[in-house]
Protein backbone atom coordinates (compact mmCIF):
# COMPACT_ATOMS: atom_id res chain seq x y z
CA UNK A 1 0.00 0.00 0.00
CA UNK A 2 2.90 2.27 -0.06
CA UNK A 3 1.22 3.65 -3.68
CA UNK A 4 -1.25 5.29 -1.19
CA UNK A 5 1.23 8.22 -0.69
CA UNK A 6 0.86 9.00 -4.27
CA UNK A 7 -3.29 9.40 -4.30
CA UNK A 8 -5.88 12.18 -2.80
CA UNK A 9 -8.90 12.96 -2.00
CA UNK A 10 -9.33 16.71 -2.80
CA UNK A 11 -12.21 18.76 -0.56
CA UNK A 12 -14.80 19.52 -2.85
CA UNK A 13 -14.31 17.41 -5.39
CA UNK A 14 -15.32 13.68 -5.74
CA UNK A 15 -12.88 10.65 -6.65
CA UNK A 16 -9.16 10.73 -6.29
CA UNK A 17 -6.13 11.95 -7.71
CA UNK A 18 -2.79 10.73 -8.31
CA UNK A 19 0.09 13.73 -7.18
CA UNK A 20 1.80 14.00 -10.14
CA UNK A 21 4.20 16.66 -9.27
CA UNK A 22 4.97 19.91 -7.12
CA UNK A 23 4.18 23.70 -8.80
CA UNK A 24 4.89 26.98 -7.38
CA UNK A 25 1.31 27.63 -6.78
CA UNK A 26 0.33 23.91 -5.97
CA UNK A 27 0.25 20.68 -7.04
CA UNK A 28 -0.02 18.91 -10.92
CA UNK A 29 -2.99 15.90 -10.10
CA UNK A 30 -4.13 12.90 -12.46
CA UNK A 31 -8.29 11.83 -11.62
CA UNK A 32 -8.40 8.12 -11.09
CA UNK A 33 -11.06 7.47 -13.60
CA UNK A 34 -11.32 6.44 -17.08
CA UNK A 35 -10.74 10.27 -18.13
CA UNK A 36 -7.19 10.97 -16.42
CA UNK A 37 -7.73 14.57 -16.70
CA UNK A 38 -5.04 16.33 -15.35
CA UNK A 39 -5.46 19.66 -13.39
CA UNK A 40 -3.23 21.95 -11.21
CA UNK A 41 -4.43 22.10 -7.60
CA UNK A 42 -3.54 25.43 -5.59
CA UNK A 43 -2.17 25.58 -2.25
CA UNK A 44 -5.29 26.89 -0.39
CA UNK A 45 -7.09 23.63 -1.57
CA UNK A 46 -7.54 20.99 1.42
CA UNK A 47 -5.47 17.72 0.19
CA UNK A 48 -5.87 14.81 1.95
CA UNK A 49 -2.80 11.86 0.84
CA UNK A 50 -4.84 7.98 1.63
CA UNK A 51 -1.51 7.48 3.12
CA UNK A 52 -1.83 9.78 6.09
CA UNK A 53 -5.79 8.59 7.01
CA UNK A 54 -6.40 6.24 10.04
CA UNK A 55 -9.28 4.60 11.33
CA UNK A 56 -10.30 5.14 14.92
CA UNK A 57 -10.08 1.64 16.56
CA UNK A 58 -11.70 1.85 20.33
CA UNK A 59 -9.53 -1.14 22.11
CA UNK A 60 -6.17 -0.76 19.65
CA UNK A 61 -2.81 0.13 21.49
CA UNK A 62 -2.71 3.12 18.68
CA UNK A 63 -5.98 4.33 18.57
CA UNK A 64 -5.99 4.01 15.01
CA UNK A 65 -5.58 1.91 12.25
CA UNK A 66 -3.91 3.10 8.58
CA UNK A 67 -6.20 2.99 5.74
CA UNK A 68 -3.83 1.23 4.06
CA UNK A 69 -4.37 -1.54 6.04
CA UNK A 70 -8.37 -1.19 6.09
CA UNK A 71 -7.35 -1.59 2.01
CA UNK A 72 -6.06 -4.46 2.43
CA UNK A 73 -8.43 -6.30 4.64
CA UNK A 74 -11.15 -5.15 2.31
CA UNK A 75 -9.61 -6.86 -0.18
CA UNK A 76 -9.22 -10.10 1.42
CA UNK A 77 -12.46 -10.80 2.34
CA UNK A 78 -14.45 -8.88 -0.56
CA UNK A 79 -12.07 -9.27 -3.57
CA UNK A 80 -11.77 -6.50 -6.22
CA UNK A 81 -15.03 -4.71 -5.55
CA UNK A 82 -17.28 -4.14 -2.83
CA UNK A 83 -21.36 -4.80 -3.67
CA UNK A 84 -22.42 -1.78 -1.60
CA UNK A 85 -24.70 0.33 -2.32
CA UNK A 86 -23.37 3.24 -0.86
CA UNK A 87 -26.16 6.01 -1.65
CA UNK A 88 -28.82 3.91 -0.88
CA UNK A 89 -27.52 1.91 2.57
CA UNK A 90 -28.36 2.03 5.80
CA UNK A 91 -25.80 3.38 8.65
CA UNK A 92 -26.44 0.07 10.61
CA UNK A 93 -25.17 -1.62 6.92
CA UNK A 94 -22.20 0.42 6.70
CA UNK A 95 -21.18 -0.31 10.02
CA UNK A 96 -21.68 -3.73 9.80
CA UNK A 97 -19.50 -3.95 6.70
CA UNK A 98 -16.83 -1.91 8.42
CA UNK A 99 -16.98 -3.98 11.68
CA UNK A 100 -16.46 -7.58 9.16
CA UNK A 101 -13.29 -6.01 8.69
CA UNK A 102 -12.18 -3.76 11.18
CA UNK A 103 -13.85 -5.18 14.54
CA UNK A 104 -13.52 -2.81 17.29
CA UNK A 105 -13.53 0.05 15.24
CA UNK A 106 -14.90 3.56 17.23
CA UNK A 107 -18.23 3.85 16.50
CA UNK A 108 -18.41 7.19 18.28
CA UNK A 109 -15.89 8.76 16.01
CA UNK A 110 -16.02 6.96 12.38
CA UNK A 111 -19.24 8.57 10.80
CA UNK A 112 -21.37 6.46 8.00
CA UNK A 113 -19.83 9.04 5.51
CA UNK A 114 -16.19 7.63 6.40
CA UNK A 115 -17.40 4.31 5.48
CA UNK A 116 -18.63 5.28 2.51
CA UNK A 117 -15.84 6.92 1.23
CA UNK A 118 -13.33 4.03 3.04
CA UNK A 119 -16.19 1.82 -0.05
CA UNK A 120 -16.31 4.80 -2.97
CA UNK A 121 -12.60 4.97 -2.72
CA UNK A 122 -11.34 1.25 -2.25
CA UNK A 123 -14.11 0.69 -5.73
CA UNK A 124 -11.89 3.50 -7.27
CA UNK A 125 -8.31 2.13 -6.56
CA UNK A 126 -9.49 -1.63 -7.38
CA UNK A 127 -10.37 -0.60 -10.46
CA UNK A 128 -8.40 2.44 -11.69
CA UNK A 129 -4.82 1.63 -9.72
CA UNK A 130 -4.75 -2.02 -8.60
CA UNK A 131 -0.91 -2.64 -8.35
CA UNK A 132 -1.51 -0.74 -5.06
CA UNK A 133 -2.77 -3.62 -3.54
CA UNK A 134 -0.26 -5.97 -4.81
CA UNK A 135 2.39 -7.11 -1.97
CA UNK A 136 5.64 -6.37 -1.63
CA UNK A 137 7.64 -9.48 -1.16
CA UNK A 138 9.67 -9.41 1.68
CA UNK A 139 13.04 -9.71 0.10
CA UNK A 140 12.34 -6.15 -1.26
CA UNK A 141 11.49 -4.50 1.72
CA UNK A 142 14.67 -6.16 3.40
CA UNK A 143 16.44 -5.03 0.10
CA UNK A 144 15.01 -1.28 0.28
CA UNK A 145 15.57 -1.21 4.12
CA UNK A 146 19.36 -2.14 3.93
CA UNK A 147 20.10 0.37 0.75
Amino acid sequence: MELLKEVANISGQSGLYRILKPTRTGVIVESLDGKKARSVVGANARVSVLKDISVYMANHQDNAIPLGDIFMAIKEKYGDKVEIAVKTASDTELFDFLDSVAPDFDREKVYPSDVKKMINWFNILSTNMPEAFEKVEETEVEKTAEA
